[in-house]
């Protein structure tokens, strides 16, 4: 594996554990609440607006990915979608480069 597609692995792990740390420090604090998470999200205009930046940049890697599936017919792929939605775009994002990045047969 080249050292480039370690680093993009390395990125996707780190994306979806450290932010998780968070996420679950605040499902500790308040239970599991999804109502309470999202609020918590739109606290002020601040966490707004990093919100939809993200849900945004969520969606733009979500139509690049399924795209460039059509053409390369790298399936394992579309697995970036669902990280980018479920987990977090810091290991969508990666998760999809260190995807893309492998050899197609």
């Amino acid at each position: 594996m080249s050292p480039l597609r370690m680093a993009y692995l390395a990125l996707a792990v780190w994306g979806a554990v450290h932010p998780m740390a968070y996420f679950i420090a605040w499902f500790r604090a308040h239970g599991v609440d999804p109502a309470g998470l999202i609020a918590a999200w739109h606290a002020n205009a601040a966490t707004s607006g990093l919100t939809w930046d993200l849900t945004i940049a969520a969606v733009a890697l979500s139509v690049w990915v399924i795209a460039e599936t059509a053409v390369r017919r790298n399936w394992v792929a579309l697995l970036a979608i669902p990280a980018s939605f479920l987990i977090g775009l810091s290991c969508g994002l990666p998760l999809y480069l260190f995807l893309r990045s492998r050899p197609i047969d």
